[in-house]
């Protein structure tokens, strides 16, 4: 968990109201913050502010669905908790079917109006979190698990553009390391979800014991340990997408729990007396054949149909070796600014192990070689055993890594690259195209 999400945007233009629960939400330990017309809190309101919003709906100047409004511009995850009086409960329930959080109809307790906003609180906390390692992620390092010319990830990114509009269920597989994720996030970010949570799921790190209460959440008071309540990631990606990782892990009795969510898309808590609905697109993933799985007996067939609505393959990297230099050369020049060190000139050994070594771990083994390299850590004096490869893709890969090598060197400048590997202009153009390099990859971004 980063930041602590314990703030409170108290927007009502009744003083009494306002200073009253304002009291209530600080007797609790939030952090309150209170402003007696929605104007003003947009001033403070950001996609960074940690907390959430309880505003009243009937207000002078700008009223609650306005407000509302805006708020969804500023960030759609923020949470929105309307106060209403009974002529206003019509209002309430519009909002909600747009996305505000919950509704409070006057009058009401303190503790109802405390319960409310920690539940609020813990969803923001969620969204927050996520969005945090998301960013601790080298940006770059994620796009650059998708860099490549080859006719496979050419394919990919195409599937990518064409099913992200869409709200299917899509299935990723692929080998362990090849960037299943990355693959899910690049679809989130270009779908019409985007500005809603992103929520991965791994499975395979979630212990069986736990898996219910870190999905569904609970009420407080719900199991020994439960003093709080907490929101399940499901909820907690209401509106967006949620990532299920290492979908092969889920033992066959929460299969069929999953698939009763997926089914009926809604929710219950531990504890709590009534479900709750759930609007969020479904991208799965797997390092299994799940179809293999499922006539093995070990996967329920019902589930599988239900996630495999499109299904899309992310490569190793032993089906697009032409892209190895590439990714390298991004990974090599990535960590050498991160450590701030000089950019190392490349070894016979190192060209060597990129032409000749498997990458069962893929991308994700590749990146760390590269730090490795970076940092002069590899320890290779020589090169290792004989490749699989034939003597002429030995040579293309050696020959398309020399290539990037000379424009890394230049920074994508085609005079000085020529020069560097002494050969006419139309071979150097010739051998681009041939090796599918392209060299905008490697000038400065403007």
């Amino acid at each position: 968990m980063f930041a602590k999400v314990n703030s409170v945007a108290f927007v009502d233009d009744d003083e009494s109201v306002r200073l009253s629960n304002a009291q209530s939400l600080e007797l609790a330990g939030l952090t309150v913050h209170p402003f007696a017309c929605a104007g003003d809190a947009l001033k403070v309101l950001d996609d960074k502010f940690p907390g959430v919003v309880v505003s009243d709906i009937s207000m002078p100047q700008m009223d609650g669905r306005a407000f509302f409004s805006r708020i969804s511009e500023i960030d759609a995850s923020l949470p929105v908790i309307f106060i209403t009086g009974h002529a206003n409960i019509n209002d309430a329930v519009g909002s909600m079917l747009k996305g505000a959080y919950d509704y409070l109809e006057k009058p009401y307790g303190a503790e109802r109006l405390v319960q409310s906003v920690r539940r609020a609180l813990d969803a923001r906390q969620l969204v927050m979190d996520d969005r945090q390692m998301a960013a601790a992620r080298a940006a770059d390092a994620d796009e650059g698990m998708l860099i490549g010319d080859s006719p496979v990830m050419v394919r990919l990114r195409a599937d990518i553009r064409r099913v992200a509009e869409t709200d299917v269920a899509i299935l990723l597989e692929g080998e362990t390391g090849v960037g299943k994720e990355v693959v899910a996030r690049l679809i989130h970010r270009s779908s019409a979800r985007r500005l809603h949570p992103f929520m991965p799921i791994d499975f395979a790190a979630i212990g069986e014991s736990f898996i219910e209460a870190e999905l569904f959440g609970h009420e407080a008071g719900s199991f020994g340990g439960g003093a709080r309540r907490r929101v399940g990631r499901i909820e907690a990606a209401n509106r967006g997408t949620i990532f299920l990782d290492e979908i092969e892990s889920l033992s066959p009795s929460f299969q069929g729990r999953l698939l009763r969510v997926l089914e009926e898309r809604e929710i219950t808590p531990l504890g709590a007396n009534e479900p709750r609905g759930v609007d969020a697109r479904i991208i799965t993933a797997s390092k299994e054949d799940l179809h293999d799985m499922v006539r093995r007996g070990g996967f329920r067939r019902d589930l599988f149909y239900r996630l495999n609505t499109v299904r899309l393959h992310v490569p190793s990297l032993r089906e697009r070796r032409d892209d190895i230099p590439l990714l390298f050369n991004h990974f090599l020049v990535d960590a050498a600014q991160r450590f701030r060190l000089p950019r190392p000139r490349l070894t016979d050994a190192v060209r060597a192990r990129l032409i000749d070594h498997h990458w069962p771990g893929n991308v994700r083994e590749l990146r760390h070689y590269a730090e490795n390299v970076a940092l002069r850590m590899t320890g290779e004096e020589a090169a290792p055993a004989s490749s699989q490869l034939s003597l002429q893709q030995r040579v293309d890969v050696y020959e398309a890594q020399l290539i990037c090598d000379a424009l890394a060197a230049n920074a994508g400048d085609v005079r000085g690259t020529i020069a560097a590997l002494s050969i006419p202009r139309k071979t150097f153009y010739d051998k681009l195209r041939r090796h599918q390099i392209d060299i905008n990859r490697f000038r400065p971004p403007r």
